[in-house]
């Protein structure tokens, strides 16, 4: 829409030039859109350990609890190209937005079932987002997909920092407590959707001649092959997948991991900011080097190391956390630009995109779920940390090898 010439049928006399929404709206909406993505997630670490204080919550019920949206990923994410198709982007990610402030206002109310209903709608939503957007990229962005994909990543990375720091504060405010911050991102939703509204009263029909861009048009009809049976497909996979298990064991655990090491509550919590705040470094250092290197294998092998680096660090240095969770947070902000990068970067056209996204974080986020909820279990089962932090490791080192195998400067058939 930003980078093309919009026409609407008009009747007897023809067709007729509709004024195109200026490129500067259109990425203001798209970046609102992502910074949505994380914020309503890495609110819930930080206060994770007061929520299951209030509500007598195991470290297992706990962990299921933050890997609930990630399983709402892996169910949702195949059927929201569908719908795509039928809405249009625009009008799917408005509706996306709506779901996820209504699961936000949900989730902050009392009861368990208002807790885990609203938890369950966020993830939801944010399947469809996550979904649509990569496509929104590679539609209206075809030219600049790794510098769009890291300015996003960058956006995503500073609600996600601030939510995480200003949690525990904010819970201290009023007699609500830990409530007030899990519902209070339903107003960036609104905000996004209203930044979208100019959007949704217009559909672009693409000029003769050009491309046919529309999610299920012929270019998707000629795609190729499901990237289903494609084995660079499951190697973008297993590499979003991989990166995304220590992404949420993360903001998941390292508030606790850190607080049993003797770190207070209010400096794990801004430990949080820091690690997603060093990740706009590692976005913006990934998004600025994508398009001078021949591939990605390098940034690809490079971040799961600084990760090990970093884990190690919170094993053997806890007092240190501050260093560790910055390196770690360069890394995460690394391996999440690449792999969505990888969307665009490895299809041939945004239908493509849209279809490899989506059987990426359907499967990605299915193995991503494993992670809170295995680490949790692991600490209930041997009262120490030191077993997932080797976990972690160890995922690491796999990540390492699909990212290799990721990173090739191949294409989808």
């Amino acid at each position: 829409m930003s980078e093309r010439t919009a026409l609407r049928g008009g009747g007897s006399g023809g067709a007729r030039i509709v004024r195109t929404l200026s490129p500067a709206l259109v990425l203001t909406g798209l970046l609102l859109v992502a910074g949505n993505l994380r914020a309503g997630l890495t609110t819930v670490g930080p206060v994770l350990s007061d929520i299951t204080s209030a509500l007598g919550l195991t470290s297992v019920a706990a962990s299921v609890l933050v890997s609930l949206p990630l399983v709402a990923f892996a169910v949702v994410s195949p059927f929201a190209p569908r719908v795509a198709r039928a809405l249009g982007l625009e009008r799917s990610l408005a509706l996306a937005l709506l779901l996820l402030a209504g699961g936000l206002l949900l989730r902050s109310l009392p009861g368990l079932g208002s807790l885990w209903t609203g938890t369950a709608l966020i993830g939801v939503a944010i399947a469809v987002l996550n979904v649509v957007l990569p496509a929104l990229v590679k539609r209206d962005f075809p030219t600049r997909i790794g510098q769009i994909t890291g300015a996003y990543s960058v956006v995503q990375a500073v609600f996600a920092a601030i939510a995480a720091g200003v949690a525990v504060p904010v819970a201290g405010l009023t007699a609500v407590g830990w409530r007030l911050p899990l519902g209070m991102w339903a107003v960036l939703a609104v905000i996004a959707i209203a930044v979208l509204a100019p959007q949704l009263r217009r559909r672009t029909v693409v000029p003769d001649g050009q491309e046919d861009l529309t999610l299920g048009g012929e270019g998707h009809r000629s795609g190729g092959r499901s990237p289903w049976r494609s084995a660079l497909a499951w190697q973008v996979t297993a590499f979003m997948g991989l990166q995304s298990v220590g992404f949420y064991i993360f903001i998941t655990w390292l508030p606790s991991i850190e607080r049993s090491a003797g770190i207070s509550p209010e400096a794990a919590g801004w430990h949080q900011l820091l690690l997603n705040g060093c990740g706009i470094v590692g976005s913006v250092t990934c998004s600025f080097l994508i398009p001078r290197f021949r591939d990605q294998r390098l940034l690809a092998a490079a971040a799961p190391a600084f990760t090990v680096i970093a884990m190690l660090g919170v094993l053997f240095a806890p007092a240190l956390s501050a260093i560790w969770d910055s390196i770690a947070g360069v890394a995460g902000g690394i391996t999440i630009v690449l792999a969505l990068s990888f969307f665009g970067l490895r299809t041939r056209h945004h239908a493509q995109a849209a279809a490899l996204s989506g059987m990426a974080q359907s499967v990605g986020y299915l193995v991503a779920a494993a992670g809170p909820i295995g680490v949790g279990a692991l600490h209930d089962a041997t009262g120490s940390w030191t077993g997932p932090l080797l976990v972690v490791i160890g995922v690491q080192a796999v990540l390492l090898v699909f990212g290799l195998l990721a990173g090739r400067n191949r294409i989808l058939e």
